[in-house]
């Protein structure tokens, strides 16, 4: 479980304009902010902070989000799930992790401030003026997960892509 632990489970989020809602059945695996180039320039901004969890404790509450397919510099895509009135970007599926896991968008939470990053990622391609707190755990850029992740999130990630743990 990340840092946020329980205080994530049950959160509830949604688009700008209040045509999509969701709710997360529990806590994240593991919050990034990754602060590659591809990621500031998908979000708009310097870095985009991502909860990781199985897609399927992500349940709509209203709406329904369109699913819009673009290409990732791994070659292996994203599928981003957007309003389809308002286009606000939810969460995102990766092409190499698969559909199981949602890489929810922490700013579309009602409570973001309860999902803070357990790990700044790609702080090599960081705008110079983001400030990445002291003790903040970053690395420069990718990382391996048995080095970060909490033994049960890892446990949670290996269950839901079919794999021992």
């Amino acid at each position: 479980m990340t840092d946020a632990g329980a205080d994530a489970k049950g959160l509830e989020g949604g688009c700008t304009c209040g045509a999509v809602r969701y709710r997360m059945l529990d806590a994240p695996m593991f919050v990034h902010c990754c602060h590659c180039s591809w990621c500031q320039r998908s979000s708009g901004s310097a870095f985009a902070v991502n909860a990781l969890i199985e897609a399927d404790r992500v349940i709509l509450l209203q709406g329904r989000p369109e699913m819009v397919s673009t290409p990732t510099p791994s070659g292996a895509g994203q599928k981003t799930a957007r309003c389809p009135q308002c286009r606000v970007a939810l969460w995102s599926h990766y092409g190499r992790v698969g559909d199981a896991i949602s890489f929810l968008r922490v700013g579309s939470l009602d409570r973001p401030a309860l999902v803070p990053p357990d790990l700044h990622i790609h702080t090599d391609s960081r705008q110079p003026w983001t400030v990445i707190p002291p003790d903040a755990r970053s690395v420069p850029v990718y990382y391996d997960l048995a080095e970060y992740w909490p033994a049960e999130s890892l446990a949670r990630r290996a269950h839901v892509r079919g794999e021992a743990p």
